[in-house]
């Protein structure tokens, strides 16, 4: 198991462009399973989810061509549905939290399809309820072998479209039930459904192929359901969440950087939480200009003087994965602030490394933190310390690149999962960084 080496209290400056989007990537990737005709997907990022799930398309029968840099041919002509059951599956599959959108679109196109328990960051209950209700709804059958921990999941008859409402605004099982959805008979209708960026791109990905999705963008989705679907060229978008983790940074660094290419559109109120914060961030293009903040940055209270609150929510409301890097960068914030992060109860559990490295932030409950703001007049101080999943991983690591000494970061793993070529990305602007 690899560390990072961290010699943090440089000074960064210089472009980075942000890779594909990892949440976009695992989605788009599990549709091509809907057609037997070539899908060509772009920007597609090299981390470890991501090349797990080629993995495991690959040892289904999925023809997987690597075209250039980021871009790959699938082809699902072939697809050999014992190794559903095969233990090499198993073992992949329940260690990928996105391999549970395999389900939607091979029950839909074979009307099979079985699961292991799937893995992926340890941050709360994450409950696949939403999942397997509403795919029943569509004609499937649900089997679940609480002995092995797999779910079987089988329509004998093909699936036919349904009236959902679902109870939460789950992205993954918004993506599921449409990749099902697309070959049933008649037409589905999704209401309460996730309309992530993400997401949008994937419905319109599966309209490139031929499916009838209408109300893409909006929480109520309409399906009409064709016989089958085409080929496709479809660009992965730019990460999100990769661009906060480096808005943070350049922030909790006090540098001058310049993000690339982060298609502006797509970005929600990503910059304008950060704003509240104090950071200055300036748009030039479809690039995000961060200029130094030698004084730091001040956080914006309310108009009645209330203590500024971030919380989480589907979108449009701001991602749940920018809620432990909007943590880090408030320790060092001039004001106070309460992070209050709804969707997950043990995402905030880090925060006692962060405490450890002489942040002030009291944990009110498993949901809710309150950040005292150093104002860079107490930096943080380096420290080991071990990355307990992809984001809270790279909070850790943006808080060693701003804390002045030696940081070793553990289980970088966790971070090689949702980020792609880390160090040598640093390197590129300034980072004093080394993988050990």
């Amino acid at each position: 198991m690899s560390s990072l080496r961290v010699r943090g209290g440089v000074k960064l400056s210089g472009e980075i462009t942000p890779q594909g989007a990892k949440n976009e990537a695992l989605q788009v990737i599990c549709a091509t399973l809907l057609s037997d005709d070539d899908i060509i997907i772009s920007n597609v990022p090299k981390i470890i989810d991501v090349v797990k799930l080629i993995y495991i398309l690959k040892s289904l029968g999925v023809q997987v061509i690597e075209l250039g840099e980021g871009k790959y041919s699938f082809n699902s002509k072939q697809i050999d549905l014992k190794y559903l059951e095969n233990q090499d599956f198993i073992n992949n599959a329940k260690k990928l939290r996105g391999s549970i959108m395999l389900v939607g679109p091979l029950l839909a196109r074979f009307g099979l399809a079985s699961i292991p328990r799937p893995g992926g960051d340890k941050i709360g209950r994450r409950r696949l309820d939403t999942h397997f209700i509403n795919l029943e709804k569509l004609g499937a059958k649900l089997d679940y072998n609480s002995k092995n921990r797999m779910y079987l999941v089988t329509s004998k008859n093909s699936l036919r479209g349904a009236d959902i409402l679902l109870d939460e605004a789950s992205v993954t099982g918004t993506a599921n039930i449409v990749m099902a959805s697309v070959l049933a008979k008649g037409q589905t209708t999704i209401y309460n459904a996730a309309c992530e960026p993400y997401v949008q791109q994937l419905c319109k990905l599966l309209n490139n192929m031929g499916a009838n999705i209408k109300g893409i963008g909006s929480n109520l989705l309409k399906i009409n359901g064709v016989s089958s679907l085409n080929g496709a060229n479809h660009n992965i978008l730019p990460d999100m969440i990769e661009i906060g983790s480096w808005i943070g940074l350049a922030a909790m660094t006090r540098s001058k950087l310049k993000i690339k290419n982060v298609s502006w559109d797509n970005l929600g109120q990503i910059p304008d939480v950060f704003r509240k914060l104090g950071i200055t961030i300036k748009r030039e293009g479809d690039d995000i200009l961060i200029p130094e903040h030698p004084k730091g940055y001040s956080v914006s209270n309310y108009i009645d003087g209330s203590i500024l609150t971030i919380s989480d929510a589907p979108w449009p409301g701001f991602s749940p994965d920018l809620i432990s890097i909007i943590l880090v960068v408030a320790t060092q914030a001039n004001g106070s602030s309460l992070i209050h992060q709804k969707m997950f109860e043990s995402r905030l559990f880090f925060v006692d490394k962060l405490i450890d490295m002489g942040a002030k932030i009291i944990l009110c409950d498993p949901h809710r933190a309150s950040v005292i703001g150093l104002n860079f007049k107490s930096s943080l101080k380096p420290t080991i310390m071990t990355s307990p999943d992809i984001r809270a991983g790279i909070a850790l690591l943006i808080a060693a690149l701003s804390a002045s000494g030696e940081s070793i970061i553990q289980n970088v793993e966790q971070i090689d999962r949702g980020y792609e070529n880390i160090v040598e990305r640093l390197k590129s602007i300034g980072a004093d960084i080394d993988r050990v």
